[in-house]
């Protein structure tokens, strides 16, 4: 049985919740959420519960021993981005704004209220049953373009570096990451230099963030 975290317990994370724990294939489904109303959305499902901060969440117990197979942001913030921050220290990584001259190198991009980028293919609002399918977008019928974490790995922009988390489909508009994606990351960040954008990405969507390291 594969253990999943989903963090955030709002319309996205309870829909992931409902998806994975309806499958043939045993998910035991842990929901991450500080408000116990959307908590208690999940009291009939068969998953455990956690009041908590989800980024604090994941800074306590993303350490050792029994870690989750998948972890699923479901919140309205970089995940990624939040959680290494915690673990390296918030003095120690500093947020950058991300110059718009970038916007020209990215397909649709859109500036979200903490600085973030958010990046699609799409220019439209895919539908939730979505199996981002590897040859064919289900909505065009075109073929699909250079999937978008391989699109971002390929980024290069000004003096920063790129540094992508690939975003894994466990099912229709459910994706996440192992633990093993958020340890490399910190050990890749370890090692910067210059300044950075961090992109949480699957094939069609992303989210970048921009950092430097104080020296």
């Amino acid at each position: 049985m594969e253990t999943v975290w989903i963090i955030g317990g709002g319309r996205f994370g309870l829909r992931a919740a409902k998806y994975l724990l309806k499958q043939d294939k045993a998910f035991q489904v842990v929901l991450v959420d500080r408000d116990q109303k959307k908590l208690d959305q999940a009291r009939e499902l068969n998953c455990m519960t956690e009041l908590a901060d989800g980024i604090a969440y994941l800074n306590i117990h993303l350490k050792s021993g029994n870690l989750p197979a998948w972890i699923v942001p479901a919140l309205p913030v970089h995940l990624a981005w939040e959680w290494c921050r915690m673990q390296l220290g918030q003095k120690v990584l500093i947020p950058l704004d991300i110059s718009s001259e970038i916007d020209g190198l990215l397909p649709n991009p859109m500036r979200g209220p903490e600085g973030n980028i958010y990046v699609s293919h799409a220019d439209f609002i895919c539908p939730a049953h979505c199996n981002e399918p590897h040859d064919t977008c289900t909505v065009t019928q075109q073929p699909q373009k250079l999937e978008m974490f391989k699109l971002l790995s390929q980024l290069r922009f000004k003096d920063f570096s790129s540094l992508v988390i690939q975003s894994h489909q466990l099912g229709p508009g459910v994706g996440g990451y192992g633990p093993g994606a958020l340890f490399s990351l910190i050990e890749r960040i370890e090692v910067q230099k210059d300044p950075f954008l961090l992109s949480t990405a699957c094939r069609c969507h992303a989210v970048i963030s921009g950092f430097k390291k104080f020296q």
